[in-house]
């Protein structure tokens, strides 16, 4: 493949989804029409410039992908993006203590976990 072409891959699958999982750039490859039939999904639901700040949007999701069980790459691709939004540790927390009222233990160990990776990588820097 052209390094030309790897780099439309790649620019497609990140107007595709914000987090930077891989599948996007194979997605974008091997149907780009899908790709970019996507990217108003996306833009409506995680884009910004909406009444809901980005950073709230994210803890949503969190709570919903941590009560699925969903596997911790997409707790970390949403918890990073709530922090670069300025999500600090505390208001993580408080969401996935929130997600556990209706979502019990499970729900609470699955963010709970994917919190404390990113608290030991230092991804804290304000608190």
């Amino acid at each position: 493949m052209s390094e030309q072409h790897s780099e439309a891959d790649k620019s497609l699958a990140q107007a595709t989804s914000p987090y930077g999982y891989a599948y996007w750039e194979w997605v974008a490859r091997e149907d780009p029409e899908y790709a970019k039939a996507r990217i108003p999904l996306s833009e409506l639901s995680v884009g910004e410039g909406k009444a809901l700040a980005i950073k709230y949007r994210e803890m949503v999701i969190i709570g919903i992908l941590a009560y699925r069980g969903a596997g911790q790459e997409g707790m970390l691709a949403h918890m990073r993006r709530a922090i670069q939004h300025g999500a600090t540790k505390r208001e993580l927390l408080e969401a996935i203590e929130s997600a556990a009222v209706p979502g019990g233990g499970p729900t609470f160990a699955a963010g709970a976990r994917t919190l404390m990776q990113l608290d030991a990588e230092g991804a804290f820097k304000n608190g």
